[in-house]
């Protein structure tokens, strides 16, 4: 067939779009053929012939397609900007916290596990609470660490969803444990006949490893959802860790399914659990309140006033961050929340099952006491 003919090119610059249009055009032979000779002769390539400068132009046009084609491979965390002054006093205090808090969820692990008098339901949830503690410490605080001292640091996209999955993990576990330590308080005072009966040891392992199993079953569809995404062009996340939404406003694909399956996979993983722990509380509430003697009604109370606290404050931050909608205006306000429950979280939980636990104190003063040291290790 007869090729079109082509009117005489004039090189002027405003025309250089439409004349490679033109050109690139007038190579079709068939309609079939078209949309395969205008992908092996982009316009970009016809544009640049079309220039004085033939070698500079093709240049420029290759790195517009590299860059077309290019894909994030490091993700910046800015972390807290402009700390200034207070960068080493936020380094120090985040290091001194991070210490604590390995020292103190690894002494409650060795404490329940070593010592008979602590061998109850309770503190057999209190370990693995421990043990999600440190996980979740161990993932986020040394990026944390590196991003307040060098006012930001580089990741790789890799180690950021690898970082982003471990997060999820600890957060779904620790979702559901505090949910089974709600239901032993619930069976403790609600049913105290039955208890040793329900809650026995093969009915804990069940509950714990439900709970592992949820855990890894659940976040791998989240993560999935963000590994998915084209991440190009923007790699700087305004936040510490590698969280997911953060992490959907660098993807240049159509996050809106990603959006709405993390929304939908987090209302019955937070929401379900905390509607258990509210009706386990009610019911407890409603039982303490028949006790007619206030010593009564304290003793009961206090069985249970440190779960509360660590529910108040896990639930509290998760749902200001991950239900709640997030708004533009919200960055700094999600950091800091971000902040309580990553790193604050992990360091007093120990301490609030400690101090309120005479069992745990007793153990703790028997392992501090030296003359006691070797007794009790020949105890345990």
């Amino acid at each position: 067939m007869a090729a079109n003919k082509i009117s005489p090119l004039k090189s002027m610059p405003g025309e250089k779009n439409a004349k490679a249009d033109a050109l690139s055009r007038s190579f079709v032979f068939s309609p079939r053929e078209e949309a395969k000779l205008v992908s092996i002769v982009p316009k970009e390539v016809i544009v640049a012939a079309l220039t004085p400068d033939l070698f500079s132009s093709l240049s420029k046009a290759q790195a517009m397609q590299m860059n077309n084609d290019s894909m994030v491979s490091e993700i910046f965390l800015l972390g807290f900007q402009h700390l200034n002054d207070f960068k080493f006093p936020m380094f120090s205090l985040i290091l001194l916290i991070h210490i604590l808090t390995i020292y103190g969820n690894v002494l409650v692990i060795a404490l329940v596990t070593i010592s008979h008098g602590l061998q109850s339901p309770m503190f057999f949830f209190i370990r693995q609470l421990s043990l999600s503690d440190l996980l979740e410490s161990m993932v986020i605080v040394p990026i944390l660490l590196k991003t307040v001292m060098n006012e930001g640091t580089k990741i790789s996209l890799i180690g950021c969803i690898a970082q982003l999955y471990f997060f999820g993990i600890s957060e779904v576990l620790q979702c559901f444990l505090l949910t089974v330590m709600s239901y032993d308080r619930y069976l403790a005072i609600c049913n105290p006949l039955r208890y040793s009966s329900l809650m026995n040891h093969k009915f804990c392992v069940k509950l714990i490893v439900m709970s592992w199993v949820i855990s890894f079953s659940v976040t791998p569809v989240v993560v999935i959802s963000a590994t998915t995404q084209k991440f190009c062009n923007q790699n700087t996340i305004n936040h510490f860790f590698c969280d997911y939404f953060p992490l959907l406003e660098l993807s240049c694909s159509d996050t809106s399914m990603a959006r709405i399956l993390q929304i939908t996979m987090s209302m019955p993983v937070i929401l379900t659990p905390l509607i258990l722990i509210i009706v386990s509380y009610m019911c407890i509430g409603h039982e303490i309140l028949k006790i007619v003697s206030n010593t009564g009604r304290q003793k009961a109370f206090s069985t249970c006033s440190s779960h509360l606290a660590v529910v108040s404050i896990f639930y509290g931050t998760l749902i200001a961050i991950y239900v709640v909608p997030p708004r533009k205006d919200s960055q700094t306000i999600s950091k800091v929340l971000s902040l309580l429950y990553t790193v604050v979280t992990p360091f007093i939980n120990p301490m609030i099952y400690s101090l309120k636990s005479a069992d745990m104190k007793n153990a703790l003063k028997i392992l501090y006491n030296k003359e006691n040291f070797v007794k009790f290790k020949a105890k345990s």
